[in-house]
């Protein structure tokens, strides 16, 4: 065979390559439609009559399908779980960017990456046998939206701590040596130059680990109390949307059947939204 063969056939392999990358892609196109598709089948009878479903009553066997409740559940213990993930992640990694012995550093990496690949189902037990009895001797029944933001917030810290390293490690390649130029302190350079250039990086990281922690079910189903209320405070017992799911399905039927493919169509819905937003934010850095 001649030596130009292989480039003879260059152009056909990036052919075939464009062209198997394009069909995954579109076939992820197509299943998330799918699934959009068959959801909104599912639950348009309930979704012609959206004022059934902002009520706050949760009982199936009398016809009334509120979903505010447990709607509410989701959002507020996702949003718990980044106002305690986010501040920590973001110190902790500045730490261990900045302060931090190399060795140390090194072995935090790897305690993240086992972090991050442990099942959702660990945390969700770890939170049944340790957090759960510490906050209910502190403010029973311990089982609550405080309990589920602290599982879900240990659940995104990994994932959001790798993505804040790379955003900060980013800026401060560009920005901290011109900084540190000017005579400022290497606090003073990071709090007041790395830190808010790094923000357009951090943002669309933040949106997508707000989108994991609303997708979350077992964990979140073992801690969180699982009654269908609007919570007077952090420690009242909540049921999220992905719980509720999970807990009913196996034997829901008719309107009831159709009220959860709704929660699973409004979960849906946010995922999207929140990636659209993530990558739009994303796009302007």
């Amino acid at each position: 065979m001649s030596s130009s063969t292989p480039l003879s056939l260059r152009p056909n392999l990036d052919w075939l390559l464009r062209a198997a990358s394009l069909g995954c892609a579109l076939t992820a196109a197509v299943v998330l439609l799918l699934i959009l598709l068959f959801l909104t089948q599912a639950s348009w009878p309930l979704l012609q009559q959206p004022a059934s479903l902002l009520g706050t009553t949760w009982q199936p066997s009398s016809g009334q399908f509120g979903l505010q409740a447990m709607l509410g559940a989701s959002l507020l213990s996702s949003l718990l779980a980044l106002l305690l993930a986010v501040p920590a992640g973001l110190l902790v990694s500045i730490w261990l960017i900045f302060y931090a012995p190399a060795a140390v550093a090194r072995v935090y990496g790897a305690m993240l990456g086992l972090m991050a690949s442990i099942p959702s189902v660990v945390y969700g037990l770890w939170g049944l046998v340790v957090l759960v009895p510490l906050l209910g001797a502190w403010m029973p029944p311990g089982a609550s939206l405080l309990a589920a933001g602290i599982v879900l917030a240990l659940m995104i810290l990994p994932l959001l701590m790798v993505q804040a390293d790379v955003a900060l490690r980013e800026s401060a390649r560009r920005h901290l040596p011109a900084a540190l130029c000017l005579g400022v302190s290497p606090w003073s350079a990071i709090r007041r130059v790395v830190l808010p250039a790094a923000w357009p990086r951090l943002w669309p990281a933040i949106l997508l680990q707000l989108g994991r922690a609303l997708g979350e079910t077992m964990a979140v189903l073992m801690v969180a109390g699982n009654v269908v209320q609007w919570p007077g405070s952090p420690f009242a017992p909540v049921r999220t949307l992905t719980a509720n799911i999970a807990l009913e399905m196996s034997y829901a039927t008719g309107p009831h059947l159709q009220a959860l493919y709704l929660s699973g169509w409004l979960l849906l819905v946010l995922a999207l939204l929140l990636m659209a937003l993530a990558r739009i934010y994303g796009s302007r850095t």
